[in-house]
Order: C-alpha cells, then structure tokens, then sequence
C-alpha cells in the first residue's frame, strides 16, 4: 500500500492520521503539489494528492480513503457500528468538506485581498466556536470516541495559528481547547505531521 502524500495539506494529513491511529503498514511518499511527477498525478482524474493505491485499487478522494482504511482494517474501529451514529457521522464529515474545508483553503491559498481573508478568518472562528459546548458533552466530536469526523477537523485546527486564527482563551472555548489539546497529544495525530506540518504550530 502507498499514499502519495501532500507534505502541507489537510486533506492528505486526515488520511495519514487514520494510518497512524490503525497501525498500518503503508508507505508514504511525500512531496508536495507542485513536484510531484505527473505520472504519479495521472492516477488521479483531478491531478491532485493525496492518492492511495492498494494493488489494483487506486483512490484518489480522501474521504473515501479514509473509509475504505477504516473497512479493510477494522481496528480500533474510527466510524460508529450503529446506522444512525455511523449517519450522523458522516453527515459531520460532510460539513466539514463543505462549509469549512472552503474557508480554510480560501485561507491558505492567500489569493484574495486583506480584507476579504479578514471576512473569511471571522467567519471560520465563528463557526468554530459555535461548536465549543459540544465537547462538554463529548470527549471527541460529538463523540464519546475519536472517530473519522476528529480526522476531518484535527488538521484545520492545527492549521489556525498559521493562517492568522488564535482561539481565545475564555469560558466559552475551554471545553474546545481542552479537547485541541488532548488531540493534539494523541500518538496518532503527532505521527501524522510531516516536518512541514510541525513547524506550523504555534509556539
């Protein structure tokens, strides 16, 4: 099995989290967008990483990755076993890709002008922490265990510092810090991080 990874991307390091967090033996080729050779890109419709390939098989949607990992390796289970959790699931992954992953990409990409990125950084701390109280109730995202929807939303988080987002420190967010926090720390998550992504954090 490879993974050809984007060294300093979000949705290449979903993927490698769930690798990490399963034990998996895979070998991951890194490099990023830009120099990688294009017959490594031609195995993707899109021309874009990451893209995994298991014999025969070759996927090139991270999501789709992710769920394929977690079925053919099956523990530590990362989706819910129950239809309904497993739904609510992936109803959170999907509005993750399609309301935040745009905003998040809008910032990193730093095409627009100042003042629109300043519109786009308000309105992702907004929805951030709009969700902060969830995780009085819930150890992980909307979950009492770390499922794929915290590979979904770990690497935006890390990725806040970088792009001009600082959680504040109050009340309000602690239970959201407290649960960046203890992600953050997971042996999964940390051996998921190219060296790239590491320098990312916030000191």
């Amino acid at each position: 099995m490879i993974l050809y990874s984007d060294r300093d991307d979000h949705y290449s390091q979903r993927v490698r989290i769930v690798l990490a967090e399963k034990d998996i033996s895979a070998e991951i080729k890194e490099s990023k967008q830009d120099e990688t050779p294009d017959e490594i890109l031609s195995m993707s419709p899109y021309h874009k990483l990451p893209i995994l390939v298991d014999r025969d098989l070759i996927i090139h949607d991270p999501a789709v990755m992710m769920e394929y990992l977690d079925e053919r390796f099956p523990h530590p289970p990362l989706l819910p076993v129950y239809p309904v959790a497993r739904a609510n699931s992936r109803t959170l992954m999907l509005r993750i890709d399609r309301e935040w992953c745009p905003l998040i990409d809008t910032l990193i990409e730093a095409k627009s002008p100042e003042k629109e990125l300043m519109k786009v950084r308000e309105e992702l701390l907004h929805e951030i922490s709009s969700i902060a109280p969830t995780f009085k109730e819930f150890k992980f995202f909307m979950s009492d265990e770390f499922t794929l929807v915290d590979c979904f939303f770990a690497p935006i988080l890390w990725r806040l510092p970088s792009v001009g987002i600082k959680l504040p420190i109050n009340r309000h967010l602690k239970p959201l810090l407290d649960y960046q926090k203890s992600v953050f720390e997971r042996p999964g998550f940390l051996d998921s991080l190219s060296s790239l992504e590491r320098d990312l954090k916030e000191d």
